[in-house]
């Protein structure tokens, strides 16, 4: 069976039902939504609510670093609506029902770290369920999925307080969900192992987040393959830790290719 692995979607969708209709199986890792198009700032959840050029401010401050005035600016953006929580759902909701089309009903998929876990659920997860925490046989071989970002260790956490609340969870509860799989072949998460050349994303010239417990996993059942996205340009596409390929499937918004895998 030919397995075609996607990630970092944000809202290409044409792309994805094109993936989905030559696909014999369909594996996508997270990051559905585009909360903001730093390209087409016109795009994107906050441009198609807020317009470009409050993105254009957005996408300044977070090229400059200030991210305690980002925090500021977005809840500012989101406080000047009468009611953000119905708007945030209904554009949203809009367009996790574009992905279900575009992918139906016999793709496995976990949500990443910009995705919103309570929109998925109320609008199509009864029909595509987030396989976050689930072990599926496919192919002779033993799938682990572990949804979503977290918190580096040892960092409070706390719930967003403001409308947009995608799914980033405490370090704890993510090396929780991995530890739970158990011995798989292909261990399947949105963000990457622990691991510099994988994590190091070249645009930004930065660390980006690891999942606790991915790396553990490995070097103690040594998966045959360790599939995530989440870094857009990193160091490394591919590596090896012991016996286990480890491989960024790539940003898929800008670069609409699958990566395959042939199962027999």
């Amino acid at each position: 069976m030919r397995i075609s692995f996607v990630s970092d979607v944000h809202g290409n969708i044409d792309g994805l039902a094109r993936v989905a209709e030559n696909a014999e199986q369909l594996v996508v890792l997270g990051d559905l939504l585009d909360y903001v198009d730093y390209h087409e700032h016109g795009n994107g959840i906050l441009g198609e609510i807020f317009g470009a050029e409050k993105v254009r401010q957005f996408a300044t401050l977070r090229s400059s670093g200030s991210f305690r005035d980002l925090h500021e600016y977005n809840r500012t953006l989101w406080d000047s609506l009468d009611d953000p929580s119905a708007v945030l759902a209904e554009v949203v909701e809009t367009r996790y029902r574009e992905v279900l089309e575009a992918v139906g009903t016999d793709a496995l998929l976990i949500l990443g770290n910009v995705d919103v876990a309570a929109a998925w659920q109320n609008s199509v997860g009864a029909e595509l369920p987030n396989r976050d925490g689930q072990v599926i046989e496919l192919a002779g071989r033993s799938f682990g999925f572990v949804a979503g970002g977290s918190t580096r260790p040892g960092m409070p956490w706390r719930a967003p307080d403001h409308v947009w609340r995608p799914l980033v969870r405490s370090a704890q509860e993510f090396e929780a969900v991995t530890r739970s799989l158990g011995p798989v072949d292909v261990l399947c998460s949105h963000i990457p192992p622990n691991l510099a050349m994988l994590r190091y994303d070249r645009f930004p010239a930065r660390m980006e987040m690891y999942g606790p417990g991915l790396l553990e996993s490995i070097d103690q059942y040594a998966p045959q393959l360790s599939v995530f996205g989440h870094v857009h340009q990193p160091l490394a596409q591919r590596t090896r830790r012991g016996r286990t390929e480890c491989v960024n499937v790539g940003h898929f918004q800008r670069y609409p290719v699958a990566f395959e895998v042939d199962f027999d």
